[in-house]
């Protein structure tokens, strides 16, 4: 069982940044793949980035490349969301997600364990 718990959402203006975390409980934390999704009202959940049990592997949308940065600290049992250049269609409930595969994952039904979400409002 892995519980995890997100931080670090807020209220941006556009261009700015900010920085997601999620801490994984557990000991098995360094064998799980991981991923963010969001959801906007109304819409249905979205990748947004995932990452390799090692990090060294990452995959984003087009909709974010470039502009987000996954990474993951194994020792902290901590993965980050680094996002800039934020856009008013960037708000929405941002949520962590383990998978037991250990590599990356782009599909939501991939992933075995979801955080609670961190709300992201980025305002024009």
């Amino acid at each position: 069982q892995v519980q995890l718990v997100e931080s670090g959402g807020g209220l941006v203006q556009a261009g700015g940044s900010l920085r997601l975390s999620c801490a994984a409980s557990g000991r098995t934390f360094s064998s799980y793949g991981m991923g963010w999704f969001r959801q906007a009202p109304g819409k249905e959940r979205e990748f947004v980035a995932t990452i390799n049990w090692s990090g060294f592997s990452t995959y984003y949308p087009d909709s974010v490349k470039g502009r987000f940065t996954i990474s993951r600290d194994n020792a902290k049992n901590t993965v980050y969301l680094q996002m800039n250049s934020l856009k008013p269609e960037d708000t929405a409930v941002y949520y962590c997600a383990a998978a037991k595969y250990s590599g990356i994952n782009y599909y939501y039904t991939a992933y075995n364990y979801w955080g609670q979400g961190t709300q992201v409002t980025v305002s024009s």
